[in-house]
């Protein structure tokens, strides 16, 4: 199924300029219409949390004004932002907006089950925790592959694209998903962290090929003390992989190939841009 929709989460944060990029580049590449999706915090919500929880911490009007205030300038900056870098991608009448009040994770992940693909930053500060709750409902509970972007983004998304495969059906819906994209690229490699190929593999690369995609498979052998996931990430990096797709492997797997340290380290200032699903 082609994808016609791309729904980019536009914070306005750290993370949130990458993210807007990136999602415009795929936009223009896979020609779908792109939506910036912000959340404003609900003041509400806040006032329950000072007020609640062992806080008790005594809340202004003129806080409020000023948090409402703030809040409205935020969303109106990140909107100028992400007209202004949809304008230069010749988006056009192919790009929207959208704001909803409430809490982001959710927001998010609800939003994006209308979409095709979501899109979500990873800025640095995002990498040096375990885990970001807004990429964990979206990418846990929307049913939709999440693009992540990095705070720099590659100069082209999609011409050389890795794809990790280890078997599971989170690997085979991250590809069922990117088809598209693997269609369009010019360069697409397999890449399993195994002792030995196995059948199944073969019978990738011919579902592959069967979609006119041209695949060729790059096996590496696991390294004691060195996990599988930085493997990966090494290898799709030094093969010139401008995207990594992968299968979200639930919870603490993922999130450690992620945000872990050790990766940080293995992909450097660069960070790849990584599609998955779940």
């Amino acid at each position: 199924m082609p994808v016609k929709t791309i729904l980019v989460a536009a914070s306005g944060g750290s993370s949130s300029d990458g993210a807007i990029e990136l999602a415009c580049r795929l936009a223009h590449r896979l020609e779908a219409h792109l939506e910036g999706f912000h959340a404003l915090t609900d003041p509400a919500a806040l006032i329950m949390l000072a007020g609640g929880d062992g806080f008790n911490m005594p809340v202004s009007g003129d806080w409020i004004d000023r948090f409402i205030a703030d809040s409205a300038e935020l969303a109106q900056k990140t909107k100028a932002g992400f007209a202004a870098t949809a304008a230069r991608h010749g988006l056009g009448a192919a790009s929207s907006w959208r704001e909803e009040t409430g809490y982001a994770p959710i927001l998010v992940a609800r939003r994006a089950r209308f979409f095709d693909l979501a899109v979500l930053g990873r800025s640095e500060r995002v990498v040096e925790r375990p885990h970001t709750d807004a990429i964990e409902e979206t990418l846990m509970h929307s049913g939709r592959p999440v693009l992540l972007a990095p705070s720099k983004p590659p100069a082209v998304i999609g011409e050389t694209v890795a794809v990790g495969w280890n078997g599971t059906p989170e690997s085979v819906h991250v590809i069922a998903a990117s088809l598209p994209l693997l269609a369009k690229a010019r360069a697409v490699s397999v890449i399993t962290v195994a002792e030995e190929a196995t059948d199944e593999l073969a019978a990738l690369l011919d579902y592959l090929a069967r979609h006119e995609i041209k695949a060729k498979h790059r096996q590496v052998r696991p390294v004691a003390g060195v996990g599988p996931g930085e493997q990966l990430l090494a290898e799709a990096r030094d093969g010139g992989a401008d995207v990594l797709l992968m299968g979200g492997y639930g919870h603490r797997p993922w999130r450690e190939l992620l945000f872990g340290g050790a990766t940080r380290q293995v992909v450097g200032a660069s960070l790849l841009p990584v599609l998955m699903a779940h």
